[in-house]
């Protein structure tokens, strides 16, 4: 298992929204995140800078090519056509990344 963080930027006038629209994640999008063996996904909303972080765990072998699965899910293009004019990437960012990649630096259990 691997752990995963990263960070993104919310757009002031889609907070409410975004809110809403993760308190109803679509079956079908969780669905395809369990198949692309993520687990323990949470999503956390810092306010009032109204910045995403993301953490979950990846329990399979193959991390490109599960990602690739749920990119090409035509539910899961829906989802991110529905939120991703909502988001504000951040400029320091890497280049591919929608999501900045974040580095662990500690972690306990």
């Amino acid at each position: 298992m691997k752990r995963y963080g990263a960070v993104l930027g919310l757009k002031p006038e889609a907070v409410a929204d975004y809110v809403r629209v993760h308190a109803a994640v679509w079956p079908d999008v969780l669905k395809q995140i369990r198949a692309s063996n993520i687990r323990n996904y949470s999503i956390f909303l810092k306010q009032p800078e109204n910045l995403l972080f993301s953490y979950f765990e990846y329990h399979g072998t193959d991390y490109e090519a599960d990602m690739a699965a749920m990119a090409a899910d035509p539910v899961t293009q829906d989802w991110w056509a529905l939120c991703m004019p909502m988001q504000a990437p951040l400029e320091t960012r890497k280049e591919g990344e929608w999501w900045a990649s974040v580095d662990e630096v500690f972690h306990t259990e």
